[in-house]
């Protein structure tokens, strides 16, 4: 299969694609999730299980995933992959909810956590973590209408800055004599919860922090060498992430007893002053601030590559614009301003753990249907070009879905009508699809 040559340039070399990857998952998900983790599993042993099962779990679905991405090395990323594999409507609504939705309310919610922490670290009046936020937002879409080398340096470069807090608690944290008794089984689990509950509960937990490894795939037609560098970029990525998780959460977990991290927000900054002294919360904040900055840049320099593979094939509404490149930068700025006007919009109306957690549940369906899609592909086009195959092939492919299909089922038992609301308002493309197509056909 031949790349397209759609104006953008090819820019993002390995460690650029690494460091999306790194750099769009390390976000605020290492520092807040592990509250809401220890909430549901109350135990040590059971809080490292399922962050290690996370991230194996996320790793067989990167691996698979990049089968793909190898073998279909366009922008637009997952996009292209499921219309390729089932054609156009379930691309388009997949397309359609990662850009109205998905990565807008990722921005959202991220540069909402930016504003709050610029805030608390500065002991600012708490009515302009708002504006901090949108300020966010929109300075990280500037740089990106600069080009997509630009936005490579401001995520390798938040990269790097962002590993050494990361670093530096991790090797203090291993090293220095644990003040908590670490205890390896569930010791204040609800009776209603049980083992099975808590385990399921804290592995979707774990899931938010996780996410954002797909998204890679959407830089492939800026990429130098995306059917080599795009699978070392998921796999090589996702398993340090995996490592990095574990240990800082094993740190959290050897410095705080588990009643002190279980639902509060604030368990990295309390284990870090346990470590450092007062200075160590202000030194985990200032890293929070890196991650979550880069976090949101690799959500907006990933993001916009979507609307704008649709908007190429005139099946979004205002297609034209949306399709602009910058002439110099190679930027997709029609893209750029429409994801970050709802980004704002979703800022300004406050709501964002419920559209994400919902886009979560959506995004896994998307991703179910892409690991079979390896299936399909390899019986129905034996002969497609295949630079990159899945290792262990079929198992880790089978493991990747066994594991969607399990965080789906969970969702639906535990949140049905979240589950119901994100697949209405994922069909809600549906309409808009057959509109938009027949009025660029009639035009």
């Amino acid at each position: 299969m031949q790349q397209e040559n759609d104006g953008l340039k090819k820019e993002v070399g390995t460690f650029a694609a690494l460091a999306t990857v790194m750099g769009t998952v390390i976000g605020g998900g290492v520092f807040f999730k592990v509250a809401s983790v220890v909430e549901s599993t109350q135990s040590a042993g059971l809080t490292l299980l399922v962050w290690v099962l996370g991230g194996l779990l996320t790793i067989c679905a990167g691996l698979t995933s990049a089968e793909l991405a190898a073998a279909i090395p366009l922008t637009g990323g997952a996009v292209k992959y499921l219309e390729y594999t089932y054609g156009k409507l379930p691309a388009y609504l997949f397309g359609w909810a990662q850009s109205l939705i998905y990565f807008p309310a990722n921005i959202a919610a991220l540069s909402i956590v930016f504003g709050t922490q610029v805030v608390d670290l500065f002991h600012l009046n708490s009515q302009i973590s708002l504006p901090i936020a949108l300020i966010s937002g929109l300075s990280i879409t500037l740089i990106n209408f600069l080009g997509a080398k630009a936005a490579s340096r401001l995520q390798s470069g938040t990269l790097i800055i962002k590993l050494i807090p990361i670093i530096v608690i991790v090797v203090v944290g291993l090293f220095t004599p644990g003040n908590v008794a670490l205890h390896f089984i569930p010791t204040h689990l609800s009776s209603h919860t049980g083992l099975a509950g808590a385990f399921s509960s804290g592995l979707l937990a774990t899931m938010f922090a996780y996410d954002g490894w797909l998204g890679v795939g959407a830089i492939a037609g800026e990429m130098k060498n995306p059917k080599k560098d795009l699978p070392r970029a998921i796999g090589w990525g996702l398993a340090l992430i995996t490592v990095i998780y574990t240990l800082i959460n094993l740190v959290f977990l050897k410095t705080l007893p588990i009643t002190d991290i279980a639902g509060n927000l604030n368990a990295a900054s309390e284990s870090a002053i346990q470590l450092f002294g007062a200075l160590g919360g202000k030194l985990v904040t200032i890293g929070i601030l890196i991650s979550v900055y880069g976090a949101i840049n690799g959500y907006t320099m990933t993001g916009m590559r979507v609307p704008l593979a649709m908007a190429e094939e005139q099946t979004l509404p205002f297609s034209m614009f949306i399709r602009k490149v910058g002439r110099h930068s190679g930027a997709p700025y029609g893209a750029g301003t429409l994801q970050f006007v709802i980004a704002a919009l979703m800022m300004l109306l406050g709501s964002f753990d419920l559209l994400t957690d919902m886009l979560v549940f959506v995004m896994w369906i998307f991703s179910v249907l892409l690991f079979i899609a390896v299936f399909i592909l390899r019986k129905r086009e034996p002969d497609l070009e295949r630079p990159y195959r899945v290792p262990g092939y079929p198992v880790i492919p089978a493991i990747a879905i066994l594991g969607g299909i399990f965080i789906l089922v969970t969702t639906v038992v535990t949140q049905v009508w979240l589950a119901v609301i994100g697949i209405l308002i994922t069909l809600l493309g549906i309409p808009v699809y057959y509109l938009t197509t027949r009025y660029y056909r009639l035009k």
